[in-house]
């Protein structure tokens, strides 16, 4: 028996780049068979154009939503700003991902108090619903960012104080678990560095790198959706799970994208609020990391919550985008594999971009 047999989902910010693959996980049976699947978001079109991709429709019409509430796959208008969406959607959840977000550093740095009420606000909204309620959702799982550690950005400060909302949660509301993802760049996922510099490419450059030196992890987003579905299995409440994952040089991605094409890079320097290397375990929190299964898992700051590994080696450095860098060679290689090269033709292939 897999651990959502029978469950009801519930999917916050359902409709972004993670959230439509976990659905697609979800709904391909890999953990298992689930009673109902809930989507949350706020974007009622690219609801509509998920639902008619996964009734297969040829065309789109209105009709398609009136048979809402007894498909497997549902759909719900509303916001995690919103405590009476929020509280609505989790009476009929046992288990559910948190992946609604504001996650562009410029955005956030530009707009902070709209991350403060996504990031922040959404998470307690969630936290109190199911507290002050009484609910009976058993599991919740935080999807946080590399950004979270030693924040120096608005995303990264209301990511981290996400951390610590349901980190405490599990004191509040002890029926529940609440545990936590954390990883970093997302492979060609909406926002990110590849799909930029494919654009960039194809318009005939110049690409442009923020700095020479800057690094990033290399993951895919079915790669994040592993993490998050090992987390929901195995994580102790209050814990945070991290991927072991290759990193590059940004340089190096842009390098190996162009290939042999005549298109200059230019330097543009840091962006407000970004960092120029991934953090995803900070020197602080080495003393409650450990190896497990493959993944790091960080145990929780709070006495309450600690029951750790204690016959498991720590960790003994912070884990940084810094460490192990791929060459130029391997990083080509990796991005080769993974279908994001560009063809001569300038026609982008691979499923990460559709």
């Amino acid at each position: 028996m897999h651990v959502l047999d029978g469950k009801r989902v519930l999917i916050t910010g359902g409709t972004g780049s993670l959230g439509k693959v976990l659905l697609r996980r979800l709904l391909g049976g890999g953990a298992g068979d689930p009673a109902k699947i809930i989507v949350l978001s706020r974007d009622e079109a690219k609801q509509h154009a998920i639902r008619v991709e996964y009734q297969r429709r040829s065309s789109p019409t209105d009709e398609v939503i009136y048979d809402n509430s007894s498909k497997k796959l549902q759909f719900r208008i509303g916001d995690v700003r919103d405590f009476h969406s929020v509280a609505s959607a989790l009476r009929e959840a046992d288990v559910v991902f948190n992946a609604a977000a504001l996650k562009q550093v410029p955005t956030c740095e530009y707009f902070p108090f709209e991350a403060v009420q996504t990031n922040v606000g959404g998470a307690e909204n969630i936290v109190r619903a199911i507290r002050d309620l009484r609910l009976g959702v058993e599991t919740v799982v935080g999807i946080s960012t590399d950004k979270a550690v030693a924040p120096i950005n608005v995303m990264g400060m209301t990511k981290s104080l996400q951390e610590r909302i349901l980190a405490r949660a599990n004191l509040d509301a002890p029926q529940t678990r609440f545990v936590l993802v954390r990883y970093g760049n997302v492979l060609a996922s909406r926002g990110s560095v590849i799909p930029l510099f494919h654009d960039q490419i194809r318009n005939g450059g110049p690409v442009t790198i923020t700095d020479p030196r800057m690094t990033r992890f290399l993951l895919s987003l079915e790669e994040a959706v592993d993490i998050i579905l090992v987390a929901m299995r195995e994580a102790r409440r209050g814990e945070t799970y991290i991927p072991r994952a290759p990193s590059a040089k940004i340089v190096d991605v842009a390098t190996a994208l162009i290939e042999n094409r005549p298109i200059k890079t230019v330097i543009s320097g840091v962006r407000p609020g970004e960092k120029l290397h991934e953090l995803l375990i900070s020197e602080e929190e080495c003393h409650r990391a450990v190896r497990r299964n493959g993944y790091y898992a960080i145990g929780p700051i709070l006495p309450e919550l600690q029951g750790h590994d204690r016959d498991s080696e720590l960790l003994r450095r912070p884990y940084s985008s810094a460490d192990d860098v791929m060459t130029p060679a391997e990083t080509h290689e990796l991005l080769v594999r993974r279908g994001l090269m560009i063809d001569h033709d300038l026609q982008l292939e691979g499923e990460f971009l559709r």
